[in-house]
């Protein structure tokens, strides 16, 4: 279907009554949780994905990327206001943004956030939009060594780039493939680590270990760590801002989406690498009257351009787990796990079997953009508000929440102990720096790669070499062991340079 045809459809769709609930809905959400420190987009997602049992497929996914959206929105106003990011992606926004506020040009600040985000948010929903068909031709010219192949890419990059440690990352993806492996092997029809218990026989549900991580163990984790202690958020004012903020917030705005954007397509890209370059960025090309208020009095410039990169990465992230069904980030994992409760498998059949549920999706992106400014800049001292709310008492609702939802999808008692037995675990993980994204991806993606493996041994007749002599197979094995072993020889490299 052409891209202009596919948005027009999916316009039709998403300007009904019930989709625009969905998207507001979403927006106002995420916007909440995006403002809440250390309660972020993909613990919110997990906490809805029990709605998939009872709401359409596409009112969920349209709720579940508004509150993506809503969150990355809504990160800069902890960032800026207490100087405590919620999301790593927004960590450089609090360098400049909390000393603008401090300044008492909180305002402006959170302004120049919001509307760097609507443009960030809208060039990567373009990008989505003319992008994603063009990666699903070329994926369609791929065979299932090249999958199995693009899942190894993805295990690799995910576990060890994002991980920061590759033992660490490598550990807990392997606890996520071991989870996959419950249940009953679809090829032999015999059980698999199922210890004779019948609940276990169609595998432990997805829903159930991405609440248990993000909810159960994230909760658990920040209960743990929990101080006593009244937070101080600095007064907004007024959000107004001058023709010279608008003056210098324009490039900015344009630069942060254009390196933002890559960045959430490629594998592990992540958004800490693009805000942190958008922020040197504006520092070297800042003009010189200008150049003394990075770090002092805060610029507006170190607000405008890694907010952009942050709104566009996150657009991108959406680029291969729909196209390719590769999920790059946490949020991106948990929302795949959402297309396996409906039975929809993203890849790059989806924009031909679903055609209706992306493109509905995708002009509900534009829809969201929309929203999030309208719901940001007049509400900015609603969600100030909100960062007032006791911690114990969101805490509680969490796992309130939690329990409610997994009990509720299959009423089975076994659900519940394997719930808080994997919260737990991921508590630990999170106390010890273990990742819990790999976990996830892990799960979803290692019965995927081990179908694959089959199909390509099949057609191969056992022969292990198709995946070094098929041209991009090799080539995406090569590029999975320099992001593994690359980064591990560069460190060696400075150490000894320094000593």
């Amino acid at each position: 279907m052409d891209t202009l045809a596919g948005l027009a459809m999916g316009f039709g769709h998403a300007l009904t009554l019930t989709n625009l609930g969905w998207a507001l809905l979403g927006c106002f959400l995420g916007t909440a949780i995006g403002v809440l420190p250390g309660i972020g987009p993909a613990l919110t997602i997990a906490l809805l994905l029990p709605i998939t049992f009872s709401v359409p497929a596409t009112g969920a996914f349209i709720l579940f990327c508004g509150v993506f959206y809503g969150a990355m929105y809504g990160g800069s106003t902890t960032s800026i206001l207490l100087n405590t990011p919620g999301e790593s992606g927004s960590i450089i926004t609090s360098l400049e943004g909390s000393k603008m506020a401090k300044n008492g040009r909180a305002g402006p600040a959170l302004a120049t956030a919001a509307i760097g985000s609507f443009v960030a948010g809208t060039v990567g929903t373009i990008g989505i939009a003319f992008l994603g068909p063009i990666v699903v031709e070329l994926a369609l010219k791929l065979g299932p060594a090249e999958y199995f192949c693009l899942m190894v890419l993805c295990f690799v990059t995910v576990s060890a780039v994002l991980g920061g440690s590759a033992l660490r990352g490598l550990t807990s993806l392997f606890f996520g493939l071991l989870l996959g492996l419950v249940g009953i092997d679809l090829q032999t029809g015999q059980p698999r680590l199922t210890f004779g218990i019948p609940e276990l026989l169609d595998g432990v549900n997805v829903v159930l270990v991405a609440v248990a991580l993000f909810a159960v163990g994230e909760t658990l984790y920040l209960a743990w760590r929990y101080v006593e202690g009244k937070q101080q958020v600095l007064p907004v004012g007024s959000i107004m801002m001058s023709k010279s903020d608008w003056k210098r917030s324009f490039w900015p705005w344009v630069r942060g989406a254009g390196i933002g954007f890559p960045f959430g397509v490629m594998p592990a890209g992540g958004t800490e690498m693009p805000t942190m370059l958008s922020y040197y960025m504006e520092r070297k090309l800042v003009k010189p009257e200008h150049a003394k208020e990075f770090g002092t009095t805060g610029a507006i410039e170190g607000v405008a351009g890694p907010e952009a990169a942050n709104n566009a990465a996150a657009a991108g992230i959406l680029v291969p787990m729909l196209t390719l069904g590769l999920p790059t980030s946490a949020t991106a994992a948990i929302m795949l796990s959402a297309f396996q409760s409906y039975g929809i498998q993203p890849g790059p059949m989806l924009f031909t079997s679903q055609a209706e549920l992306v493109w509905t999706l995708i002009a509900s992106l534009f829809i969201a953009n929309v929203m999030l400014v309208v719901l940001n800049l007049p509400l900015v001292g609603l969600w100030a508000r909100i960062l007032k709310i006791p911690q114990p008492q969101l805490y509680a609702g969490i796992l309130v929440f939690a329990t409610i939802g997994t009990y509720g999808i299959s009423n089975s008692v076994v659900d519940l102990v394997l719930l808080y037995g994997i919260g737990i675990i991921a508590m630990f993980m999170r106390r010890f720096d273990f990742p819990v994204a790999p976990v996830v991806i892990g799960m979803i993606l290692g019965p995927m790669a081990e179908q694959a493996l089959r199909q390509a041994m099949t057609i191969s007749q056992g022969d292990w070499s198709v995946f070094v002599t098929r041209p991009i197979s090799l080539a995406i094995l090569l590029v999975a062991v320099a992001a593994l072993v690359g980064p591990r020889l560069y460190g060696a490299w400075v150490r000894r340079m320094a000593a």
